[in-house]
């Protein structure tokens, strides 16, 4: 059986705007509907696929002022975007897919979480649009 080690580097672009070096966590989730095709007489469910599904959640630090996490995506709020995440910083490949989310939805933001003694980050989840997987 073939295993490979992977030290995680994601790279993360919201809007065209780079916050891989603000992000703790990323993660894209990418399906289809799920339609039941099921008639009488069948002796278990079956399916087929609907609309696509896709969300990409993100643990960011929270930070303020031009170009940050907090300025990029207030402005998102209640829009679609497009986001870009890629296992590594490295090139494109069979090893390290792009896979694009256009259309994703933020419906809100959590613009302060503070905690005594701790660095501030927020948990943001951008739902819908259409994905793709490029490696090349």
């Amino acid at each position: 059986m073939a295993t490979t080690t992977y030290l995680s580097n994601p790279s993360v672009t919201v809007n065209s705007v780079d916050l891989s070096d603000q992000c703790t966590s990323a993660s894209i989730v990418v399906g289809y509907d799920q339609l039941e095709t099921t008639a009488f007489g069948a002796s278990g469910h079956s399916f087929a696929a609907g609309l696509e599904t896709v969300d990409v959640t993100l643990t960011l630090f929270i930070s303020y002022g031009t170009g940050e996490v907090e300025d990029t995506l207030q402005a998102l709020v209640g829009t679609t975007t497009t986001i870009v995440l890629k296992p590594s910083d490295a090139a494109v490949g069979a090893s390290n897919p792009s896979y694009t989310v256009t259309g994703a939805y933020l419906a809100n933001l959590p613009v302060i979480n503070a905690t005594v003694a701790e660095l501030s980050s927020i948990d943001v989840t951008f739902t819908g649009g259409t994905w793709a997987r490029a490696t090349s």
